[in-house]
């Protein structure tokens, strides 16, 4: 039973943008893909704001190029690094700021979400959940059959977040090609759309 659910799964290719939190770099990636098939490069690239600026002017920043990835790309799902306790406090406070902004522009077009560790993604794309940024850009390279590796980090973080989402079978309600899709989230935020 599985095995056929998989199956059916791999029929249904899905496009997952990922998004590496960040108020000075936020790496953005698009991978179309399925569990067992091979993946596709969409697009990536890196948010940026200035650290000059204060803090409602970079996450507006952040929120209106992620509208336009997600109008760009129509993503079927967003995968976002869960944040992590450091001991720049700072840092981290900056990073859930900017992983939030991107869940509520996902959450606005009724679109799943889901949010893994650094861990689970550098596990799922090397087979070392404590590999290096080199080791992860080399394998994301390497899976999108790419040319030229993905700068900087933050870029390749992003792709292995998505890569790593459509492995473990995210967006795994199955849509008619390009067709709407379930979001799992209550009737109210599915139906806010932008």
């Amino acid at each position: 039973m599985e095995h056929l659910v998989g199956l059916s799964y791999a029929r249904h290719p899905v496009r997952v943008l990922g998004v590496d939190p960040g108020l000075t770099r936020c790496g953005v990636g698009v991978v179309d893909g399925a569990p067992g098939r091979a993946l596709t490069l969409v697009r990536v690239g890196v948010i940026r704001t200035s650290a000059a600026d204060d803090i409602a002017t970079r996450l507006l920043a952040i929120e209106t190029e992620i509208e336009q990835w997600l109008d760009a790309c129509q993503p079927d799902a967003v995968a976002v690094e869960r944040v992590f306790s450091q001991q720049n406090v700072r840092t981290v406070m900056g990073t859930a700021q900017a992983g939030a902004v991107a869940i509520v522009c996902a959450a606005r077009r009724g679109l799943p979400v889901a949010t893994h560790t650094p861990s689970e993604v550098k596990a799922a794309v090397t087979g070392n959940g404590r590999a290096g940024k080199d080791q992860v850009t080399t394998m994301v390279t390497k899976l999108l059959r790419i040319s030229d590796p993905p700068r900087p980090p933050d870029a390749a973080d992003a792709l292995a977040l998505a890569i790593c989402h459509v492995w473990r079978g995210g967006a795994r309600t199955p849509k008619s090609p390009r067709g709407p899709m379930s979001t799992g989230l209550p009737p109210a935020a599915a139906t806010m759309r932008r």
